[in-house]
């Protein structure tokens, strides 16, 4: 995956990082980073895009994720959490995600995950409902 800097990046969403997050070793562990791009994600698309986590017809399943690590992040810093879209199918998504500390122009750890939406109930794939595909479109790279 190309690095990409702050301005490659359409939405944001800054997070705190938590006391639990550092390891051993003083920084943010790296499968804390996973929960960090999880949130940018939904947190998007719950705001933006219309997706109803409770009783939505429609859900996303992760179904791949890689994650590339270039400086540490530690406990209190903030963590600015940008996202873009990379890829949009019928039924599937690509983002890709970068995690800044604060005020950073480049990543401390750059990442993408796909999600194939899928009927809730039968966990078969679906087309993206329009009003998620128009704000993913919003952000689409």
């Amino acid at each position: 995956m190309e690095k990409r800097l702050r301005e490659d990046y359409r939405h944001w969403l800054v997070q705190p990082t938590r006391w639990a997050d550092n390891d051993i070793y003083g920084h943010v562990n790296n499968a804390a980073y996973y929960g960090f791009f999880d949130t940018v994600v939904n947190c998007f698309l719950i705001e933006q895009a219309g997706l109803d986590i409770h009783a939505g017809s429609v859900i996303g399943l992760v179904v791949e994720t890689g994650c590339n690590y270039y400086a540490p992040l530690a406990y209190p810093q903030a963590i600015e959490g940008g996202l873009r879209v990379a890829r949009i199918g019928s039924s599937s998504v690509q983002y890709e995600l970068g995690l800044f500390a604060e005020g950073e122009s480049e990543p401390a750890a750059q990442g993408r995950f796909v999600h194939v939406y899928v009927d809730r109930q039968s966990r078969r794939p679906v087309p993206l409902p329009a009003p998620m595909r128009s704000a993913l479109e919003a952000i689409h790279a």
